[in-house]
């Protein structure tokens, strides 16, 4: 700012000394009034310019610093908004917003609010200074500010709904181009390339059609500002010269004031720009402050314990829960209702069901990704909800069926929950997970460097991958999808080797899908509508459950056929 308030004073004292150059030193002949004014212009010039680049640069500085700030609070507020936004959330919009719309706001500040600023503070001093000069003058020179004025307004009114519609555009493009990208290999399996083309280009055609919009205004009213300037230009040049004629104006006051109307002329004429930016500005800065207004459905009570040392018991008493759609419950129907059942430090609990009877929910409450309608969930006979997201989820370990890999080495996947492992811990549990003999005959070893989402590895070593990444986290409480069914023979005996050991001595919840899993498990839940409808072992239920019965027969019998096969060959 203080650098601000000196350009202006420096860029004000250059027409006064142009005025007594005029008027002392041509009119009057004096060549050492012509010298030192020159010397004089050259001299605030040469340091307005140093000062300008201060000015410059800080004010680039600020808007960078604003953008980092930005961009960070985005980032770190998605990363703790639960899973109930990011159900609903779409990636290329929240790029987006993390890209495009904080470089908008990053231009508005350096250039929108700093150079609004400026043109502000220079406007009134020009016009103070041209009334003090010649009010006459003055009049006819300001009379361009109301027209002016309305026109600049006029175009940030219809400009902002267009540059939302912009952002929001830029948000559904790159959705499009992340979805293509990611999904690459399907798309070229079902050779829709050329769909997926058009489908981006429509996206792009949006974009690229509204943006024109926001330049045919701009374009439109640029040039306008010019005419009503050099209307202004004229008038001043006529009153002023009928003023010279009668004697109350000198050549110097003039060309003095044709000056001071010059340096007024640009701020006005930058109204329209500074207006362009104000409104593309706002307009992300609604998008940006969306997200970080939004309240994770999932919240840490303030003073929340940490959770040491458990043992493994967990207690669903009562639990019901409903998804929220933008904050409020789904009063369609409950996923999960009534569910009551106490898993025992060291046992294993499998969940059947159709799909949508709510077994991933189930245990999706657990860690809380989301929080429970109704009833509670005990750890050890504490609420999870009284203890810190970081120490309960410390405490769960989660291998998925479908494992997601970072763009990484081996070593930093498999340490990705555990990022102070040593080598020799990272070994060890790469040998339980029966991974080790594969990596070590990789290239690089454990820095083999995994492709983006874990592509170069096989569905198997993925998920061996993730048991490796889970026993280095050594987790009390377990949640794993048991599916191995599109695996090969040699890879599913690798895994249930390696799952075992994970489980053992752990509180184990398993999405069971292999019979041997069922068979091994302390408790049978079967799921219906979200209601635990059946519970038991597995000879019991075959002997007394009607829906297990018929979970069995449509995919249970076949592999213990299989197995049995086996047996006698």
């Amino acid at each position: 700012m203080l650098l601000l308030v000196a350009t202006t004073l420096m860029q004000l004292a250059v027409p006064d000394f142009l005025k007594r150059a005029i008027d002392t030193g041509v009119t009057a002949g004096n060549r050492g009034i012509l010298v030192g004014m020159g010397l004089a212009i050259i001299g605030v010039s040469s340091l307005r310019g140093l000062l300008a680049f201060g000015q410059t640069y800080l004010s680039e500085y600020i808007g960078q610093k604003t953008a980092y700030d930005l961009r960070n609070r985005l980032y770190d507020r998605v990363q703790r908004l639960s899973f109930a936004f990011h159900d609903t959330a779409q990636t290329g919009q929240l790029m987006s917003r993390a890209t495009q719309d904080v470089e908008a706001v990053r231009v508005f500040v350096a250039m929108g609010a700093v150079r609004s600023i400026y043109l502000l503070l220079t406007l009134f001093s020009i016009a103070g200074l041209l009334f003090f000069m010649n009010w006459q003058l003055a009049l006819v020179t300001l009379a361009i500010l109301p027209p002016v004025a309305f026109l600049a307004l006029r175009m940030g009114i219809r400009q902002r709904p267009i540059w939302l519609r912009v952002q929001q555009e830029m948000g559904l493009m790159n959705i499009v181009m992340q979805e293509a990208f990611s999904g690459m290999r399907v798309v070229k399996a079902f050779n829709r390339q050329h769909s997926e083309t058009v489908k981006f280009e429509n996206e792009a055609y949006k974009l690229y059609t509204d943006t024109l919009v926001a330049a045919r205004l701009q374009a439109f009213n640029g040039p306008l500002m010019g005419l009503f300037f050099s209307l202004s230009a004229a008038a001043i040049i006529y009153v002023g010269g009928h003023q010279i004629a009668a004697g109350s104006l000198t050549t110097g006051e003039l060309a003095q004031f044709m000056l001071y109307s010059g340096m007024l002329a640009m701020p006005i004429r930058m109204l329209g720009f500074m207006v362009n930016i104000v409104s593309r500005g706002i307009s992300a800065g609604e998008r940006i402050f969306e997200v970080l207004d939004t309240e994770s459905a999932v919240k840490e009570k303030p003073g929340a314990a940490t959770l040491e040392n458990i043992k493994g018991n967990v207690r669903f008493e009562k639990v019901s829960f409903k998804y929220t759609t933008m904050g409020k419950a789904d009063k369609s129907r409950y996923v999960l209702r009534d569910v009551t059942l106490d898993a025992k430090p060291g046992q294993m609990i499998a969940l059947l069901g159709a799909t949508g009877s709510g077994k991933t929910t189930l245990v999706n409450l657990i860690p809380r990704f989301y929080d429970v309608t109704d009833g509670k969930i005990t750890m050890d006979d504490i609420d999870i909800r009284d203890v810190t997201l970081s120490s309960l989820r410390r405490n769960i370990g989660i291998v998925q069926q479908d494992v997601f890999l970072f763009s990484a080495t081996v070593r930093e996947n498999i340490a990705y929950g555990a990022v102070n492992a040593t080598e020799e811990q990272i070994i060890a549990a790469s040998k339980t997970a029966q991974l080790h003999d594969f990596i070590t005959n990789m290239p690089d070893g454990y820095d083999t460097w995994v492709g983006e989402r874990g592509v170069t590895l096989s569905g198997g070593q993925r998920q061996r991958l993730a048991i490796a990444r889970t026993l280095l986290l050594d987790p009390r409480v377990l949640i794993l999808d048991d599916s191995t069914s599109s695996v090969d023979t040699e890879t599913e005996f690798l895994l249930q080797k390696a799952l075992r050991a994970l489980m053992k001595g752990r509180t184990t919840f398993v999405i069971a899908q292999r019979l041997q899993t069922v068979k091994d498990a302390n408790q049978i839940l079967v799921l219906d509508k979200g209601l635990i409808v059946e519970r038991g072992a597995h000879q019991q239920l075959l002997q007394e459950s009607k829906i297990y019965r018929e979970i069995y027969e449509l995919q249970l019998r076949a592999q213990e056929e299989a197995v049995n096969r086996g047996a006698m060959i």
